[in-house]
């Protein structure tokens, strides 16, 4: 029997969205969530003196930790788009291996996108692939299971799990430009913005549909 994601559409702050708690048992579901505030995600071991919080203050930009790991990401409403995706244990996208559930929903991610008429899309299936930056700034490195477009990383994931389930958490910009994320960080670690890789973007049109889309493709 057929076994479908739910898409559940929520609004809030990315702190309150981090913080949102998966139910128990978990059920299989998309999240799309659209922030109302912008907001400097930092990776969970990444330390709050990476951050200008001046600067964050003036721009009127949050600083938020999520508890999955990896360099910050800057989130911007109408810039951002976002998605949870649940997993529980013994779906179909489910492993034991941690690495597992990423690359499947990569690939989900990348059959979505080839039904939107998306082409070059590619799927990072093996190790982390690290820069010199990519500590400090998540969408300069390759992680698996991401996405790419023309070679470029468009979608960027992170998980957190249990024994119960896996959250993978997803985004994709419509307009990116490093200098805006660079201009945040603490004057001592700033990376020259032209030292960063290039991103993909995906027209907000073309995202907009990306998670019906993506729920005709997953199955639980």
């Amino acid at each position: 029997m057929r076994r479908d994601y739910d898409l559940v559409v929520a609004e809030s702050t990315a702190a309150e969205f981090h913080a949102r708690s998966v139910p128990e048992p978990a059920r299989p579901e998309i999240w799309l969530h659209g922030i109302t505030r912008p907001a400097l995600v930092l990776g969970s071991t990444q330390s709050p003196d990476l951050v200008d919080h001046d600067a964050c203050r003036a721009a009127g930009v949050d600083v938020v930790r999520r508890r999955s790991g990896g360099g910050a990401v800057l989130l911007v409403p109408g810039d951002v788009a976002w998605i949870d995706v649940i997993v529980p244990r013994g779906a179909a996208g489910w492993a034991d291996d941690v690495h597992g559930p990423m690359v499947w929903l990569g690939r989900g991610l990348e059959t979505a996108l080839g039904a939107l008429g998306v082409g070059g899309v590619g799927v990072h299936e093996g190790k982390l692939r690290s820069t010199p930056w990519s500590a400090l700034v998540c969408f300069d490195g390759l992680g698996p299971g991401e996405v790419l477009v023309g070679g470029h990383k468009l979608i960027g994931m992170s998980q957190r799990r249990t024994r119960g389930w896996a959250r993978l958490q997803c985004c994709w910009y419509s307009r990116h430009d490093h200098a805006d994320l660079v201009a945040l960080l603490a004057a001592d670690v700033r990376p020259p913005p032209d030292h960063l890789g290039p991103v993909a973007t995906l027209p907000g049109a073309v995202g907009a549909r990306l998670p019906d889309a993506l729920r005709e493709i997953l199955v639980a």
